[in-house]
């Protein structure tokens, strides 16, 4: 189109300077025959010229400003041109576009296996279940690839939309008059045309093919959509008719099949989609558990570690399991916690985290539970991770119901004859045996469903009565460690620095709150209940009330957004107390800590615990979907509180950050601030913590401390230098009592020999010779110890060496005049 234009502007102006010529030629005809005919005086022929001079500078005005405008045209078409061959060549991926349209074909095929096509005679839960994770996941895809073409599309329209813009603009109209500059902006014309033409071309043909892949991606949308409604209604059905029969009795004639090799390779092909899909999209929260781990295990290790030191871990770590295996139970504990981060999680991905808790928990028991229960234990694990392969078989078979049978009576058999003979007096976690119950129960059920053709119920209580055993188990051995934890770490750290650790021992005593038994009691009934079709539709309604949006004026949110907000802001204030407590943890053994090492992180903390807020703060920001022009409201309501009453807090503030950047002191810095001594604790947000060498801890805010007259003694390596006077008598050998006080200078490891130590006599005082010894101690703590050694060798040495140190004394001298006899008394 826009081509085109240009083309016919060309025409134009081929046009215009034939007429040019013509209307040229006339013009001097007539100039030359007015001329003659009609005489003219000066002033009328100076008027004239005037007229004609100001139209001609007005003509050339006007042309000069049309060249100028179309050369930026031209220059504008030109940059166009050039970003939409940039675009075509690199941005456009169509090939890409095709070939994952035809993965998302091949995937809703692998899907659709065995629910649409080769469906059987009876679908299963747990295989509506996965194929509606993969067509979730394919429309997620399809869309996201729609949203791609849509922008690539509107790219493209507006590429065109620009050339055709520009070659419709009025100044591109206005010709030059003069011939050889018509004729060069013609041939600028024939160039740009030439240009465009191509691009233009290409750039049509790139928004067909760009429609006709929105057309297929819409189709494909369309029938993922369409498949998951379908899918839906069966698991309704499915739901509503959980007591029906979906096959003939177990006895009876097998009902229609598909080999078992065939449903086995389906079933595998399936899984794996499904779990690298819900990998591919969630991890994030994959990396943030594996961190999570690494954070347990060196708390652990740390507190063994503190136990090793101080010589009191126990023999064969009776009641000290958490510390004998410190990387097992880090995985055991936060795998049991934090797999409900998982939302919707595939069942594959269930097992494997459950594998995991398993072998540790198996590790942790050895020599540890009696032979029994141990037994009992890999039995209870062996019948699970048989049930949960069943369960990932995805369609049924007759040799999977058999297998299933006997596992089940196996399972019932083995857990009530457990519960009948096992010695119960030797279990560590009494609870067990309600689980092991509860166990024999389900089996029960799950074999007479099973007998009688009610396959789908039989595999859920199949799966189920297996699962609540090993579940509870490992909940029950999860609290069991938490609580050797808390009651250990409760031994060591009686009374940690609230400022600095998250944890208040004290409080929490050496069991775990009963708000967290009552967690894992909701986490385990949802376990156990993502069995069952039911399930879901019982918890929608609970889903939906988190998940509903809601509006207040303007603002949408909703309940799982705002605990979301919170939930972050909540481990960012967790994670940066819990870095300050591995920071300053060095505090907590003192006898044991080298005084001369310098803190290395020191006040750098202050900065760590505010990146990590400011991290926090925006992440909670963008999951929770909050508007950033609410931030500006409530910025500019706290400058207005700034300007009314917060200058102190704002100050401290500040001032908490020079200390970080500038770092004048330091976190286990010895200061003296106002006469008051003592070591820095720690230095917060809005104050700092002085620990003075009386015991006490003062809370300082930090631009007090900045203002004060800090004197930090270990900027300069913590040394100090000692003084002490001594006064010698005046028949004192003064070169021997030198030497003598060199000797004994020498011989106290805790004085530095550089700089050496100084000893000066000083003045001739009124009964003795004043001397003064100098001498640097290696760290400030030493220093008074040192001074009152050094006290008493001196005196020892001088002495052994017949040395006076004269004590102040005065004689008294009375006079008396002589008197006469008459006034003697």
């Amino acid at each position: 189109m826009a081509a085109q234009r240009l083309l016919f502007f060309l025409l134009i102006g081929i046009f215009s300077l034939g007429s040019a010529k013509v209307c040229a030629q006339q013009q001097d005809t007539l100039k030359h025959s007015t001329v003659d005919s009609l005489p003219k005086n000066f002033v009328d022929r100076m008027q004239e010229f005037a007229k004609t001079s100001s139209k001609k500078s007005i003509a050339e005005f006007d042309a000069d400003k049309a060249t100028i405008l179309q050369i930026k045209i031209f220059d504008e078409i030109k940059r166009v041109l050039q970003k939409a061959k940039i675009y075509l060549k690199k941005d456009l991926d169509t090939t890409g576009t095709k070939a994952e349209l035809k993965e998302i074909e091949d995937d809703f095929k692998i899907a659709g296996d065995g629910v649409f096509v080769n469906g059987g005679t009876a679908q299963t839960f747990r295989n509506l279940t996965a194929t509606s994770k993969i067509l979730f996941e394919l429309e997620n895809k399809a869309s996201r690839r729609k949203a791609t073409l849509d922008a690539s599309q509107t790219v493209l329209n507006n590429f065109r939309y620009q050339l055709d813009s520009l070659s419709s603009i009025p100044a591109l109209f206005k010709f030059p008059k003069d011939s050889v500059t018509l004729m060069r902006y013609l041939k600028k014309i024939v160039v740009i045309a030439y240009e465009v033409k191509p691009v233009d071309s290409v750039l049509k043909e790139a928004n067909g093919n760009i429609q006709t892949l929105i057309n297929q991606v819409n189709l494909t949308v369309f029938r993922i959509q369409s498949s998951l409604e379908e899918i839906e209604s069966y698991q309704k059905a499915m739901a509503a008719n959980a007591f029906k029969r979906d096959f003939g009795n177990i006895w009876a004639p097998e009902s229609h099949y598909r080999s078992f090799n065939q449903i086995l390779s389906h079933s595998i092909v399936k899984g794996l989609l499904t779990l690298s899909f819900y990998v591919e999209n969630n991890g994030s929260r994959i990396m943030i558990l594996f961190l999570l781990v690494i954070t347990c295990f060196i708390y652990l290790r740390s507190l063994k570690n503190i136990y090793l030191e101080r010589a009191l871990l126990k023999p064969g770590f009776e009641n000290q399991l958490v510390l004998k295996y410190p990387f097992l139970s880090a995985l055991l504990i936060i795998i049991s916690l934090f797999q409900f981060i998982f939302i919707s999680p595939p069942f594959i991905l269930n097992v494997i985290l459950w594998l995991i808790s398993c072998i540790s928990v198996t590790l942790i028991f050895k020599q540890y539970i009696s032979k029994y229960w141990m037994k009992i234990w890999l039995m209870m694990v062996v019948f699970f991770f048989f049930a949960a392969f069943g369960n990932l078989i995805l369609q049924a078979s007759g040799m999977e119901r058999w297998l299933m049978l006997g596992a089940s009576m196996v399972g019932c058999i083995s857990g009530v004859f457990t519960l009948i003979w096992g010695p119960k007096n030797e279990l560590k976690e009494k609870w067990i045996t309600y689980s092991i119950g509860l166990m024999s129960g389900l089996e029960i059920a799950a074999t007479i469903a099973n007998l009688f053709g009610r396959y789908n119920l039989a595999k859920a209580l199949f799966i189920s009565g297996f699962l609540n055993v090993v579940i509870a188990i490992l909940f029950l051995w999860t609290v069991r460690l938490i609580n050797e934890g808390l009651a250990l770490a409760f031994n060591v750290y009686s009374s940690p620095n609230r400022k600095l650790f998250y944890l208040n021992y004290e409080k929490i005593g050496n069991r775990a709150p009963a708000l967290f038994y009552v967690l894992l009691v909701i986490g385990w009934v949802i376990l156990f209940g993502r069995n069952f079709p039911a399930f879901e539709y019982l918890a929608r309604p609970l889903i939906e009330f988190f998940t509903e949006d809601r509006t207040i004026g303007s603002y949408t949110f909703s309940i799982s957004n705002l605990l979301l907000f919170f939930g972050i802001m909540a481990v960012s204030v967790l994670i940066s107390k819990v870095v300050s407590y591995f920071a300053s943890d060095w505090h907590l053994d003192k006898a044991q800590a080298d005084k001369s090492k310098k803190q290395g992180i020191g006040s750098w903390l202050l900065l760590i615990r505010i990146s990590i807020l400011s991290v926090g703060l925006f992440l909670a920001v963008g999951a929770a979907g909050i508007p950033m022009d609410r931030f500006t409201i409530v910025l500019s309501a706290l400058g207005v509180g700034i300007g009314f009453g917060l200058q102190t807090l704002v100050n401290n503030l500040v001032s908490g950050l020079i200390i970080a950047f500038e770092k004048p002191v330091n976190v286990g810095d010895i200061v003296d601030v106002d006469g008051q001594g003592g070591t820095m604790k720690s230095i917060g947000f809005r104050s700092s913590i002085i620990s003075t060498w009386d015991g006490a801890d003062v809370v300082m805010p930090n631009g007090d401390l900045l203002n004060s007259h800090l004197i930090n003694w270990s900027l300069g390596g913590n040394r100090k230098r000692i003084s002490i006077v001594i006064g010698i008598g005046y028949n004192t050998d003064l070169e021997k009592c030198r030497q003598l006080l060199k000797e004994v200078l020498d011989a106290e490891d805790r004085i530095l020999k550089t700089p050496a130590p100084l000893i000066q006599y000083e003045q001739f005082g009124n009964s003795s010779i004043d001397l003064r010894i100098y001498f640097w101690t290696k760290h400030i703590a030493e220093a008074l110890p040192t001074r009152s050694d050094m006290i008493i060798a001196i005196n020892k040495v001088f002495k052994a060496n017949h040395i006076d140190i004269p004590f102040a004394q005065q004689d008294v001298h009375l006079h008396y005049s002589e008197k006469n006899d008459n006034n003697t008394i």
